[in-house]
């Protein structure tokens, strides 16, 4: 059994790292990020915002492979944090074209971490119904900010 008081300093250490400037805004783009297939998400990962959506994956899937093998309390883990839902709920429709034209093991830990939590399929499709709620927003707001401008123009 991972031991409680080891697991909580490591997950404090990963909150800090999630606090870095260069990652913040990685988490702040990867936010808006809304891959629409794996082409999407394999031309971004070469593109301009590439960095981000790589520091963003691995930064989870590292984390997560800690709780994989015991290194950090599952349970503890998962009430610290739900963020690697999040990245997990954008990136699973598209894991196994992406795992078939490259890396065969792309992102196995975030899988296996989100997919081990109890009712994980729910939440997922709470977490991605969230995620359209919230584009929907985001967009409806731009459009309402590009009318403005418009009309004060």
């Amino acid at each position: 059994m991972t031991d409680k008081v080891k697991s909580a300093e490591l997950i404090l250490k990963l909150y800090d790292l999630r606090r870095e400037a260069v990652m913040r805004e990685a988490r702040n783009w990867f936010f808006s990020f809304n891959p629409e297939s794996a082409e999407h998400i394999l031309r971004t990962s070469v593109g301009e915002h590439g960095g981000y959506l790589r520091m963003v994956t691995t930064y989870w899937d590292m984390a997560c492979s800690f709780v994989n093998h015991g290194a950090i309390d599952a349970e503890m883990f998962n009430d610290a944090t739900g963020e690697q839902v999040f990245v997990f709920a954008k990136m699973q429709p598209f894991l196994e074209e992406i795992r078939a034209v490259g890396n065969p093991t792309y992102l196995q830990h975030l899988e296996r971490a989100v997919l081990a939590m109890p009712h994980a399929e729910v939440r997922l499709a709470r977490v991605r119904e969230m995620a359209k709620r919230v584009a929907e927003a985001r967009a409806a707001a731009s459009a309402e900010r590009a009318e403005a401008d418009a009309a004060n123009a």
